[in-house]
């Protein structure tokens, strides 16, 4: 799931690796996504998180299960541009779906970079044993080029949106090692 609204979000503020607090209501989502798992009686067998402080706010909102840091769940690093309007933003490319090495003059990383972490540290949690249900906080953009990996661009830029607390449903095949989306949920 992405992690709660924070002050950036609010400002339209770039926060790759800086940070900014979640909003009263980031806090109202996170808790509103609490009750929704308690409803729904949706446990899980593992929760991670980012080491970023607003996906670890979320998460703690969220549940209050154990939970492990990881930074390979680090949102998109976009260099000098941090903390930066989004206005400043390389163009985005509707044929790749992304900006792709636009970040990489300020010093960031690149869209294929920070793919393949994602990738890599997703299924590297679900390879593991008893993984079954998973719980992963993390953020838009590193999120939104994960599922770049594993859904037709057309049907990512048409149909899917990612709010702020949305919950990403997939399923992952062991033998395959391959995610497959499956639906979000906002309950916001």
């Amino acid at each position: 799931m992405r992690h709660g609204q924070t002050l950036f979000n609010v400002l339209h503020k770039n926060q790759g690796v800086c940070d900014s607090p979640l909003t009263k209501q980031g806090i109202a989502d996170a808790k509103k996504v609490h009750k929704y798992f308690h409803q729904n009686n949706i446990k899980f067998d593992y929760a991670y998180t980012s080491t970023q402080e607003r996906a670890v706010d979320t998460l703690e909102l969220v549940t209050d299960q154990p939970y492990q840091r990881l930074k390979g769940l680090k949102e998109w690093n976009f260099g000098l541009l941090e903390g930066e309007n989004r206005r400043l933003n390389p163009p985005f490319n509707p044929k790749i779906g992304s900006v792709g090495d636009g970040y990489v003059q300020y010093g960031g990383d690149s869209a294929d970079v920070v793919q393949d972490r994602m990738v890599r540290t997703l299924t590297k949690i679900m390879i593991q044993k008893n993984h079954h249900r998973v719980l992963v906080v993390g953020h838009g953009a590193s999120t939104y080029l994960f599922l770049k990996n594993w859904v037709p661009l057309d049907e990512l830029l048409n149909h899917i949106e990612m709010r702020n607390c949305a919950i990403l449903k997939f399923s992952f095949d062991d033998e395959t090692k391959k995610f497959t989306y499956l639906k979000t949920i906002n309950v916001n």
